[in-house]
């Protein structure tokens, strides 16, 4: 009776590859390092024979000899804004096409410990960062020994995927304005600032408003990943528009539907349902915008495609590096998806629709 060892199947190596097609050790060497050195005939015998010999890549020996690990650096600021979740969901579901795998620390928006996160993913070797973080300036992420690329964060210096901001403003003012609301309300966060693309959102709002001339204003609350604070400065914009306009038809538009949500929330827990004197649309689409008591109206930032640009674009780039005469860009590459209005009930009240 034969032992375990003895039934257990030899691993093909590369002499055996070698001695399959008749090509050097050095060739076959190559054509896993350095495929473009190769002629294309030449890269498909040898892709052919590995089917044949049923070849099984010792992945940890690939990366001794050439320094690629195939991981790329994930930073995203926080795992509690719905949007941030589904987005590295998305990131995540690409492996099953590029074959990228992703090592992911969440930012706490400190800029000293987000460097430390760096240097810690660059420690190993990976081979390019998509940073959803807007700790660090984009001038700083642009000197990194990897290619990066940043996700609906300031970008001047880096290449980029975002939505159309400004147009998916102007689509949640102009469904509010529709409705026939005596105000107009968008609700920010303090720290959208005109260098970061979410304030496109505002201004196309806010031209919308001026253009039509309707009564409208903007609240900027301060930002906090802890959900009491966001929620107790939520209560306090319901109370103060409550009581300056206590009999008028408002369209609220908020900038996020992590947001929207604690929103729609008070307003039920205030009312015991979403008052005729309320309407609300959020921003993103992401899962809790459908999911919420009330599924939310919401300028849909295709967060599944934005995920797939950014995690193609960052993959070319570090293709390109990886070729014997790399073309490195010479400018960032800013790609922006256009923004999709889906209308839900909390502007589709039940006696519009």
């Amino acid at each position: 009776m034969g032992s375990a060892g003895n039934n257990k199947k030899k691993k093909t190596t590369f002499d055996d590859i070698a001695k399959y097609t008749g090509f050097s050790k050095t060739t076959i060497s190559r054509y896993f390092n350095s495929p473009d050195s190769l002629t294309l005939d030449n890269q498909e015998i040898i892709s052919r024979a590995l089917i044949d010999l049923d070849y099984k890549e010792n992945k940890v020996a690939r990366i001794l000899a050439n320094g690629k690990t195939e991981f790329i650096g994930v930073i995203v600021p926080n795992l509690k804004n719905h949007y941030y979740s589904e987005m590295l969901n998305q990131i995540l579901l690409t492996y099953e096409h590029f074959g990228y795998k992703f090592l992911v620390f969440v930012g706490n928006e400190k800029e000293e410990t987000e460097r430390q996160y760096i240097q810690e993913l660059l420690a190993y070797n990976i081979e390019g960062l998509i940073v959803m973080s807007y700790t660090l300036p984009s001038a700083e992420l642009a000197g990194l020994s990897v290619p990066v690329v940043t996700i609906e964060r300031e970008d001047r210096y880096v290449s980029s995927v975002n939505t159309d901001n400004y147009m998916g403003g102007v689509q949640a003012a102009s469904l509010l304005a529709r409705h026939s609301c005596d105000v107009l309300i968008h609700l920010n966060t303090s720290d959208t600032t005109p260098e970061r693309p979410a304030y496109g959102r505002v201004r196309g709002f806010r031209d919308i408003c001026e253009e039509k001339k309707l009564n409208h204003r903007e609240i900027f609350i301060e930002r906090s990943n802890i959900f009491e604070k966001m929620q107790s400065r939520i209560e306090e914009v319901v109370r103060e528009l409550d009581t300056v306009y206590p009999d008028m038809k408002k369209g609220i538009f908020v900038s996020g539907d992590t947001y929207a949500n604690i929103l729609l929330n008070l307003l039920i827990r205030e009312y015991g349902c979403l008052p005729e004197k309320y309407r609300i649309i959020g921003f993103d689409d992401s899962p809790i915008s459908r999911e919420a008591v009330i599924p939310i109206s919401t300028v849909g930032q295709q967060i599944n495609k934005m995920a797939y640009e950014a995690v193609s674009l960052l993959v070319g780039q570090m293709e390109e590096r990886k070729k014997r005469r790399p073309v490195i860009l010479q400018e960032p590459v800013h790609k922006v998806i256009a923004p999709v209005l889906i209308r839900r009930e909390t502007t589709e009240a039940l006696e519009e629709s």
